[in-house]
């Protein structure tokens, strides 16, 4: 079998996975309002499922070393379905944490199986194209999965049904697939303080996007629905800020590798902050489709740019540590601003929802514009290039970017070797200006 038609098979599990995925991140919250559960508990279950994320992300390289690709992928399905299809049965809030938390390890790993999969099949050459493709399909996926809730009844076992059968058969293009699974893995490494040493603007922007986007994947899905005559107006509001996040990230890219990323940066925070307060004012008019659009469109690209920015002003060799830790810093983000956020919905209503994110983004603007004035930073030619990355990648994705280095267990020594930064002074790399420059 040829290596295109191999990559076909790899992004049609993909898709076929992330259409259930998008599927249960909305119906779920939809349900537990629907059961009257209270936004807290509902925030609480949906930080359950971001911390098994990060669980996921530390254990699921052992498991595919021991078990291997193919095993590892449909014992994790399995594992997903069966807690999806419990959640469907049962309103006990304690179980749905615990089936929430097992979900997050179920789907961190099923994406590592995916991404580590998809770095096998690819080359210098075409690796930056296929992140491209991937990262397009996870959120166009996603928001074909909110299009199909709104055209089901949301309170009946049919939704669960269907996302349970769309990743049950994402199982088979990558079953059947005849390509040789990649042969090694290697376990997550990572360093937040050398992420805040490297740029401080790429780790205040990782920890916005957990806040706001984060929060909206636990929370969005009960705002659309408290704004919203029905539940396909909701789901469809929830699929426009998808449908905006990804048709933004190329132009977004495109300006970034031409000016200073900490500019792009800070003008999408600034409008960010203006559109969540547009989403906020246009409730229940015709007008908020086209604001939740652009709310999709400037925030989501955040987590790319970071990612980007650390990039530009750190070693090689550190990609990967770094990628990491962009991570594992914004899911941890995602877990915790929802416990705030649905308090703070339950006092002063659901648009306060997007007030709230209109502030986060306003201080990210402001720090932004504070960091403006350190001179010492990547010139815009010297830039590495752009490339697309979704909130959803697992840290064996960062070996599809081509700013990654070509043998990978060169990258883990850096794990100590950075406590003080001097170690890297004499590296040369490229678009490295100062080490230490605070972006």
């Amino acid at each position: 079998m040829s290596t295109p038609l191999n990559l076909a098979s790899l992004l049609f599990s993909t898709a076929l996975l992330l259409v259930g995925h998008g599927m249960q991140l909305t119906m779920l919250p939809l349900k537990a309002q629907g059961a009257n559960i209270p936004d807290f508990i509902i925030a609480a279950t949906a930080s359950g499922y971001f911390l098994g994320f990060i669980a996921g992300c530390m254990l699921s390289p052992y498991v595919i070393f021991r078990v291997g690709h193919i095993r590892c992928f449909g014992s994790l399905a399995a594992l997903f379905l069966s807690a999806l299809l419990i959640l469907g049965i049962t309103e006990n809030w304690v179980l749905w944490f615990l089936m929430r938390f097992i979900m997050g390890i179920a789907i961190s790993g099923l994406y590592s199986v995916i991404e580590s999969w998809l770095n096998s099949q690819t080359n210098e050459l075409n690796r930056g194209r296929i992140l491209s493709i991937y990262a397009f399909i996870v959120l166009g996926a996603m928001a074909l999965g909110q299009f199909i809730i709104g055209a089901v009844v949301v309170d009946s076992a049919l939704p669960f049904i269907l996302a349970s059968i769309f990743i049950a058969l994402s199982i088979v293009p990558l079953g059947l697939s005849d390509t040789n699974p990649p042969e090694s893995v290697h376990p997550a490494k990572l360093d937040f303080a050398l992420l805040y040493r490297r740029s401080k603007t790429a780790f205040a922007g990782t920890v916005l996007t957990g806040v706001v986007v984060g929060s909206f994947w636990s929370l969005g899905a009960i705002f659309a629905a408290r704004v919203s005559s029905n539940i396909g107006d909701a789901t469809q509001l929830v699929a426009i800020a998808l449908i905006g996040g990804a048709c933004f990230q190329y132009p977004i890219g495109w300006l970034s590798d031409r000016f200073d990323r900490r500019l792009v940066m800070l003008l999408l925070c600034l409008f960010g902050s203006i559109s969540c307060c547009l989403v906020a004012l246009t409730a229940r008019t015709d007008y908020q489709l086209l604001a939740m659009l652009f709310f999709g469109g400037t925030t989501f690209p955040i987590y790319a740019l970071s990612l980007a920015t650390a990039a530009d002003n750190s070693a090689q060799e550190e990609f990967i540590v770094l990628g990491t830790s962009v991570i594992l810093l914004n899911a941890l983000g995602s877990a915790i601003a929802p416990l705030l956020l649905g308090s703070v919905m339950t006092l002063y209503g659901a648009p306060a929802l997007f007030w709230c994110f209109s502030g986060v983004c306003l201080l990210l603007t402001m720090y932004v514009l504070y960091q403006y004035r350190d001179q010492s930073t990547a010139a815009p030619e010297e830039q590495l290039p752009f490339n697309v990355f979704s909130q959803d990648i697992a840290p064996l994705g960062l070996d599809l970017d081509p700013r990654g280095p070509e043998e990978v267990e060169d990258v883990f020594e850096l794990t100590e070797a950075d406590s003080s930064s001097e170690g890297f002074h004499d590296i040369p790399f490229p678009g490295q200006i100062k080490t230490d420059a605070v972006i």
